[in-house]
């Protein structure tokens, strides 16, 4: 890896030297004897990193450290000291240099710590580059995603939002019905008013009912509001009304039919206004069949029906989604983890993630506490991520009548891992296996595609 390395020295034959021996390692060197002229190239010339000596006269090298980390953030600086103490190496760290080496200098030392330098600027950039990727997505809510499942999904929510009518979220575990909940009542009229969210599978089927409809306080005079009082003015979701008890589904189908819900304990009836929001990862027509679930509950709950994509199904949105989750974590830790060897990256893709956006959470989340580097490796991520070989990501879904040739299918691939990069042609080619000119001619083509179709 080579580029435009700045040599800052008091001692002009330094640098000389420094130029003539780091040119034979392939990096184009400029030098100057100053810190104040070093910092008036950087405003007019393109410089990739910094090689610093630290004792010079005028400005010293942990000053102009200083100075770049604030004008030029972006910049790596290796600091050189004749000294080699600790204390001279954690005062130029803490000035902002990026690595530090010992005069008189070792080259092939010097050459490492420049390849690492500029290696840490490219991958900053590319980190950028996806963050604003992330920070561009127009999806709805906190939903993230560019797939065009995801976009079906957006057109859906929008639709949905603005109407009051009662909404069946299907998805399997893990694919954000509660988000989707969410997203819906902050997307429509009752959004000044409570979301109020009920797990039908927590407890037993008295609590689940309290929880419900509320408590009369008996001998205390002191009464428990129910999620259906708590809620009124906003929305009720009820997360996984699949496993409902069946007690406890006449008692919910009364209180949807009436709007009125009746405490535990009294007879008193307790009028609400809610938007009713519901979700399952079961088949609830199975169960109607099944006799598991009421017939005449479920007509009333599936009023809309909203079914999420697996995370499968989503192609490059799994990189987006890993990197939101890794910038989160390493922030949360305090850890300087960047981004995702591609290595890494192209193991992501290829995991059938059964336990869908929950588990890549959990798997970055790991990663991030588990790695040394500045990007995640394969060795930091699961066993059944590592060890898993086979493709999985669905590029349009589950619908046969989208499946196209292979050339077809090639083709969206390319253009998805395009897209999760940001339009990073190298990154995509390092995850697709290409070399450059391969994806370039490949892109080309596409391009010329579209123009003759267009």
């Amino acid at each position: 890896m080579t580029g435009q390395v700045l040599v800052v020295d008091d001692d002009a034959l330094v640098c000389k030297l420094l130029e003539a021996r780091l040119g034979k390692h392939g990096f184009r060197v400029a030098w100057t004897t100053s810190a104040e002229t070093a910092l008036q190239r950087l405003d007019a010339d393109a410089v990739d990193a910094i090689v610093s000596d630290v004792s010079m006269t005028g400005m010293s090298g942990l000053e102009l450290c200083e100075r770049v980390a604030e004008n030029h953030p972006d910049i790596p600086v290796v600091v050189m000291t004749a000294y080699g103490t600790l204390d001279t190496a954690i005062g130029a760290i803490r000035a902002g240099a990026y690595d530090f080496v010992t005069k008189p200098v070792e080259i092939d030392v010097l050459v490492v710590a420049l390849e690492r330098a500029l290696q840490h600027r490219r991958l900053r950039t590319e980190v950028a580059q996806l963050r604003r990727t992330v920070d561009d997505v127009a999806g709805f809510g906190d939903l993230l995603g560019t797939s065009t499942p995801m976009k079906r999904l957006y057109e859906r929510l929008e639709r949905t939002a603005i109407s009051d009518a009662a909404v069946l979220i299907l998805g399997e575990s893990g694919t954000g019905k509660e988000l989707v909940a969410r997203a819906l009542h902050r997307g429509g009229r009752r959004r000044g008013g409570p979301f109020v969210a009920v797990d039908c599978t927590a407890g037993p089927e008295a609590l689940l009912e309290c929880d419900l409809f509320g408590q009369s306080g008996g001998f205390t005079d002191a009464e428990r509001e129910g999620a259906f009082q708590r809620a009124s003015g906003g929305t009720l979701f009820l997360d996984e009304i699949g496993d409902l008890p069946s007690s406890v589904q006449p008692k919910l189908l009364l209180a949807l039919q009436e709007r009125i819900a009746r405490p535990l304990g009294t007879d008193r009836a307790v009028p609400f206004d809610v938007r009713l929001i519901a979700s399952t990862n079961r088949d609830l027509e199975a169960s109607v069949e099944e006799g598991q679930f009421r017939e005449d509950l479920y007509f009333w709950l599936n009023v809309i029906r909203i079914e999420l994509p697996p995370l499968r199904a989503r192609g490059g949105d799994i990189l987006l989604l890993a990197q939101r989750f890794l910038d989160h974590h390493a922030q949360h830790v305090g850890k300087s983890v960047m981004g995702l060897a591609s290595e890494a990256a192209a193991r992501l893709l290829s995991y059938p993630w059964p336990g869908n956006v929950r588990e890549l959470q959990n798997c970055i989340e790991r990663a991030v506490a588990l790695t040394l580097d500045e990007r995640i490796g394969v060795d930091d991520l699961p066993e059944a991520v590592r060890a898993y070989r086979r493709s999985h990501v669905l590029l349009g879904g589950d619908d046969p009548s989208q499946f196209g040739t292979l050339e077809e299918l090639e083709r969206r691939y390319i253009l998805q891992v395009m897209e999760a990069v940001g339009g990073h042609r190298t990154r995509a080619a390092r995850i697709l296996g290409l070399d450059r000119k391969t994806l370039y001619r490949k892109l080309g083509r596409y391009v010329a595609e579209r123009r003759a179709t267009s």
